[in-house]
């Protein structure tokens, strides 16, 4: 927690957004279907997304290197390789230019087909993201991947909903399909997909707008914009970027997404305790004028009010050190 002010904080939050690769999902996606097209093989298609993806970081890349690494195939990193924020990657690969990208950056390009638009869209509906490869000639290929919700996604969803957050929103890059399916499984009032990285800030200043206090959960590069934009920002520190990390406000150091329903509750409990100590110690002060213009009051009696208000304080503030019963919550210490 980088700060007391981010302690306070959740306590007025009014909606939350979140992201869903990595966060309200494992971030661990899997290679379910690999299909070649235009008389490529596997195992070419493999080894151009490999190539592209060699350098990134992100979960899909990750996926996509692990599969082709365990069919042996491990080529070298493709030459000029560039992202294109929220599409995909272009780079060289054995003298040849080629591309890798969603569906819609397919579209984009001019190069989809009623067969692709088929073969895509029942992908989509079964939850997987689908990953095109290609060039300037044909597309090469797809490859659908398949990620898993956190086992605790759901039941943070519904505490956080419990505990009076009145929107809670999916913000995600993959396809509509995808992220509908994740959204309706993970139970967020709405998704919102297909969302470039400034797209993700539009959404989050919409919610602003609306609701006031609002934080952004995410875990990578493409959400720490949205996440400076909000008026808290929360990264995934276990598997969340750097950048993530070093843009938000506070970090969930073992990723659990409990925590945040738990953090929610100690901040009105820190607020209430904040409240108290200020009222017990100007109601000591009120006590103690009164009875010097009485002529009741003494020094030594004042100074062991003030000492023992201090004292009191204090004990009254480490109330917020106790265990809480939340589940999956700890001591404050753990924040």
């Amino acid at each position: 927690v980088k700060g007391g002010t981010y302690i306070e904080q959740p306590a007025h939050l009014k909606a939350i957004a979140f992201d869903k690769t990595g966060t309200l999902t494992r971030g661990e996606p899997e290679v379910v279907a690999v299909v070649p097209l235009n008389g490529h093989t596997e195992d070419e298609l493999l080894e151009r997304a490999a190539a592209l993806e060699a350098r990134s970081t992100h979960p899909l890349a990750s996926a996509i290197t692990a599969h082709a690494a365990a069919r042996g195939i491990a080529p070298s990193p493709a030459e000029d390789a560039r992202l294109l924020q929220g599409k995909g990657v272009t780079g060289r690969f054995d003298g040849e230019d080629f591309w890798l990208g969603s569906h819609r950056y397919l579209v984009e390009r001019g190069q989809s087909t009623d067969e692709l638009a088929a073969r895509t869209d029942a992908f989509e509906r079964a939850g997987r993201t689908v990953i095109a490869i290609g060039n300037a000639r044909h597309v090469c290929g797809l490859i659908a991947v398949a990620d898993t919700l956190r086992p605790e996604a759901r039941a943070a969803i519904e505490a956080l909903r419990r505990a009076g957050i009145r929107r809670l929103v999916m913000l995600t890059g993959d396809n509509r399909a995808t992220g509908e399916a994740i959204g309706r499984e993970v139970g967020v009032d709405a998704v919102e997909a297909e969302l470039l990285p400034e797209d993700k800030v539009a959404a989050v200043e919409r919610l602003a707008e609306e609701y006031g206090t609002v934080a952004m959960v995410g875990d990578g590069v493409n959400d720490a914009p949205a996440m400076a934009r909000a008026s808290l920002g929360i990264a995934m520190g276990a598997m969340g970027s750097d950048a993530a990390i070093e843009t938000a406000d506070i970090a969930l150091m073992a990723d659990d997404l409990t925590r945040l329903p738990w953090l929610i509750k100690h901040s009105r409990h820190t607020i209430r305790i904040i409240r108290e100590n200020i009222v017990f110690a100007l109601a000591v002060k009120a006590v103690f004028v009164v009875l010097t213009f009485a002529g009741i009051a003494t020094l030594w009696g004042a100074i062991a009010a003030d000492v023992g208000a201090s004292l009191l304080v204090v004990a009254n503030a480490l109330r917020l050190l106790r265990a809480d019963e939340t589940p999956g919550a700890g001591t404050a210490s753990g924040a």
